[in-house]
């Protein structure tokens, strides 16, 4: 498979948005997101803002690109995991669309948070003071599908909890966006404290926070919400930026 590997996922840079695409562009299941479309829930990003797939899955293209023209040593360690990534994804999406039960969509994103993860640990230990034009590929795709698979990881426990408990979008509103932005803001500490310094985590964080600070000033009206939103999205990514990234080494 090592021959092989960036050319399955090149071809997995191209399955992955043709299946998410069964429902709206053929009909078939239930479009990914309609759980949640036009409900109030607080914790949930503007649906604009989701778009950032297609930047992930263009840089999830260009590694396996990357992979094609010049293949450094940790190519095949970081693309295993990114492949296995990629398949969960398409596993996920499907599942969504054509099974429709949110514990079990929830449970299908762990994969992809693992495997999404292990690739962004095992790239920073490649890093070094003046990484090539492949590495900082790798870092998009590895730190965008990472971070925004903690959003999505964040923002599925509420509607996870709600479909449990049989809560409306709109029950318990501070609580259930306490906890979308607890678990946003774990992620982040553990990603910068062990897994890696990309910045590219952060920018795909910061979007969806951000995403739902909108989401509550322009569509709930819930301005209180929105307004610590922002203010927690201004937090993370501030102490970022001040105090950097530290990762111990590991074999990982």
């Amino acid at each position: 498979m090592t021959r092989a590997l960036p050319w399955l996922i090149l071809l997995l840079a191209v399955l992955q948005p043709l299946s998410g695409a069964l429902a709206p562009a053929f009909g078939i299941g239930t479009p990914i997101g309609a759980a949640t479309a036009g409900t109030d829930a607080p914790e949930q990003p503007l649906p604009a803002f989701f778009s950032i797939w297609g930047v992930i899955f263009l840089a999830y293209a260009g590694f396996g690109l990357s992979g094609l023209r010049q293949r450094p040593a940790w190519f095949d360690r970081v693309g295993a995991p990114m492949l296995f990534a990629g398949l969960a994804n398409i596993v996920w999406m499907l599942s969504a669309q054509l099974i429709g039960l949110q514990l079990v969509n929830f449970l299908l994103l762990g994969p992809i948070f693992a495997a999404a993860w292990i690739a962004a640990a095992r790239l920073d230990a490649e890093r070094t003071p003046r990484p090539g034009a492949a590495f900082h590929i790798a870092d998009a795709a590895t730190g965008l599908l990472a971070g925004w698979i903690s959003v999505a990881a964040a923002i599925s426990v509420p509607l996870t909890i709600r479909t449990v408990t049989e809560l409306g979008p709109t029950d318990f509103p501070w609580p259930m966006f306490w906890i979308a932005v607890a678990v946003a803001a774990a992620a982040s500490w553990i990603f910068a404290a062990r897994i890696s310094r990309s910045p590219w985590f952060f920018a795909a964080l910061g979007w969806g926070l951000t995403g739902i600070a909108l989401n509550n000033w322009l569509r709930t009206e819930m301005h209180g919400i929105a307004i610590m939103a922002g203010i927690g999205t201004a937090t993370i990514l501030f102490l970022r930026v001040t105090r950097g990234a530290k990762r111990r080494k590991s074999g990982a």
